[in-house]
């Protein structure tokens, strides 16, 4: 299965920006791919979410579960239906001491189309990997305004 992982360095704290992660249902207020995520339940210490973004033009739906590991900054999420076959990983939010946070997103994927996939599996590859960095650079983006705002 293709994985593919993308860092960024954030100022702003590790548990500021891990809260903001894990407010999902606000991504699309901040993220231009992300039409729309719903809240189908919460459970604690986890939350189901319907997910409708964009991939070049074109809709993209499933449900995931994302299990959120307060203790340790991270979150770890799975889908359980939808349009792609796999789509599972972690976020990981480490705080280097200086009050930045490096973020990582690691996302193991499979589109369920092995002939679709050898046809265009780096195509593919490359817009996870750039759907990935749109997603930390919109977490970016709203970590420091809020951090910004609170000075």
């Amino acid at each position: 299965m293709p994985y593919v992982e993308s860092s960024i360095t954030i100022a702003a704290p590790a548990r500021h920006v891990y809260d903001i992660a894990k407010e999902q249902e606000r991504f699309p207020e901040f993220m231009p791919d992300v039409e729309t995520i719903e809240v189908v339940e919460r459970r604690p210490g986890s939350v189901l979410t319907k997910w409708k973004t964009l991939v070049e033009g074109a809709p993209i739906e499933w449900v995931e579960e994302d299990v959120f590991h307060d203790d340790t900054c991270c979150i770890d999420y799975k889908l359980l239906e939808g349009d792609l076959d796999k789509f599972e990983g972690r976020w990981t939010f480490s705080e280097d001491g200086s009050g930045e946070t490096r973020v990582t997103l690691g996302v193991d994927y499979d589109f369920g189309v092995p002939t679709l996939a050898e046809l265009i599996g780096p195509t593919l590859q490359k817009k996870v990997e750039e759907n990935s960095a749109m997603m930390l650079q919109a977490i970016k983006r709203e970590a420091e305004a809020k951090v910004a705002g609170q000075h």
